[in-house]
């Protein structure tokens, strides 16, 4: 495993790190695995030098932060050999107030998370979308009370379009708060939209990027073919990925196949080796129902894609509709 700083701040992550979004409940999605079946990979992860962890509150309802801090609690001799990161948006029940950026769902979120986690603070405390009913104001000074209250060691956001994310970020800076360290965005071979506006801003800010989806929802692993055809559980119960990606992607899909034959490595290695090399990308968030996808990921830190094979891979992209929520 290779480390590096999440972009320019003092924080030290791993390459890649481990999604936790598929370690929950079944009744949430049908292919999220229970704790004990996902130990072995989130063990396997720890052995290969993975220390950075990303999950959310609305990830099977809290189950999967549970799930988390139990494990990584087994896994780790001490709370400072590993990043774990949260995020706080989406809907936590049904009140008017359990949702959102507000200072009072920020402020009942973390606390919430921490207890489920088992830990007194995270690493990265990320919001999970844009919150069009709420100042930014509001937003930003709740984030900067977190921090402050040693509950957060620093802050993140995730998929908006780049000028809300300038506009949070200036305000943080105005008031002399937290400014976010990360930006965790939709980025893969087959979404390229964020290399127009977002990451440009990122590297001019110092913000790191920790891509979701490298993988575009399995895609460029194979787990869709054209025309409809699902290979996976997960392809087959997955209306986002139908949303997200056209069959016109697939000749992206085609030239990671036909680059991955040659290397003779696995269609995912490719996709993710490349992501890795693309500026402004501190670690690809990815996930693993086995530990098969676990070693492919780990194993695309070390490949070096040439010049040419770069080219190939890029040469088929159609450009999608910029979309700041997904």
């Amino acid at each position: 495993m290779r480390y590096t700083r999440l972009g320019t701040s003092g924080l030290k992550v791993s390459r890649l790190a481990l999604g936790m979004m598929s370690y929950g409940d079944k009744a949430h999605r049908e292919w999220m695995l229970p704790e004990e079946e996902a130990e072995p990979i989130v063990r396997r992860a720890v052995e290969a030098g993975v220390t950075f962890f990303d999950t959310a509150d609305m990830y099977s309802l809290g189950r999967s932060e549970e799930i988390t801090g139990r494990l990584l609690g087994r896994l780790f001799p001490r709370r400072e050999d590993y990043v774990l990161a949260t995020k706080v948006y989406f809907p936590m029940g049904p009140g008017p107030n359990d949702r959102g950026l507000s200072r009072a769902h920020i402020m009942s979120s973390i606390d919430a998370s921490l207890r489920r986690l088992g830990t007194d603070h995270v690493d990265l405390y990320q919001i999970h979308r844009w919150d069009y009913e709420t100042p930014i104001e509001e937003t930003m000074a709740a984030l900067d009370d977190v921090v402050r209250s040693g509950k957060a060691r620093y802050i993140g956001a995730s998929s908006m379009f780049a000028h809300q994310f300038a506009k949070a970020q200036y305000t943080a800076r105005t008031a002399g708060g937290a400014a976010f360290v990360s930006m965790q965005n939709h980025y893969n071979l087959v979404y390229r939209e964020e290399e127009r506006e977002m990451i440009p801003l990122c590297l001019d800010q110092g913000v790191g990027c920790v891509p979701w989806s490298p993988l575009a929802r399995g895609l460029l692993a194979g787990s869709r073919g054209r025309g409809g055809v699902r290979h996976t559980v997960r392809a087959g119960s997955d209306p986002l990925g139908e949303e997200m990606y056209t069959d016109d992607d697939f000749d992206v899909v085609d030239a990671v196949a036909a680059v991955a034959a040659e290397r003779g490595v696995p269609m995912a290695q490719v996709a993710l080796a490349w992501l890795l090399a693309r500026p402004g990308v501190s670690a690809p968030i990815v996930g693993a129902t086995r530990t098969a996808h676990l070693d492919d990921a780990v194993a695309a830190v070390e490949l070096e894609l040439s010049d040419e094979e770069i080219a190939r891979l890029e040469k088929p992209y159609q450009p999608h509709s910029v979309r700041g929520h997904s």
